[in-house]
């Protein structure tokens, strides 16, 4: 059976600014691909974070039938927060510890609804360090913002 991996990115010009998210889905056997999707879009003001958030939404949404997959990010924002942080999030009313607003938080709510239905793994890998699927998801994130730069 393949193992499903989605490689997530967002970027933004200016931030908040025009943005974009980017996500590339890759079916494996072994080291052979044997599917890739690719998804983009963007918003014409946002900020990064919203993007990186899109990003995985948007990965996790486009699956058809739950599914076990790895989501690989340079965010930690994202995958903090969805592993970390979003518990005491939700415990406190979605407050953070600091009890302000959790920014975001329908972002928060809509990944944590479309997590629910599979069983995800996240890893963070260092953005910009040649890692090569991250290098196209950024691919994806920066032609998501095209229609919305000046």
């Amino acid at each position: 059976m393949a193992e499903l991996f989605a490689y997530t990115d967002g970027a933004c010009s200016g931030n908040p600014g025009p943005g974009g998210w980017g996500a590339l889905l890759v079916a494996r056997n072994g080291d052979d691909v044997v599917k890739e999707r690719m998804l983009k879009g963007g918003e014409a003001d946002t900020t990064n974070n919203r993007m990186e958030l899109l990003a995985a939404i948007h990965a996790l949404e486009a699956l058809e039938r739950a599914s076990e997959i790895t989501i690989v990010t340079d965010s930690a924002y994202v995958k903090n927060g969805v592993t970390l942080w979003i518990h005491g999030w939700k415990r406190n009313g979605w407050r953070t510890a600091a009890k302000k607003p959790v920014k975001n938080v329908e972002l928060w709510k809509r990944l944590e609804i479309a997590q629910a239905r599979h069983q995800v793994t996240w890893e963070w890998v260092k953005g910009h360090a040649g890692h090569v699927e991250n290098e196209r998801a950024d691919e994806l994130a920066r032609a998501g913002m095209a229609p919305f730069k000046p």
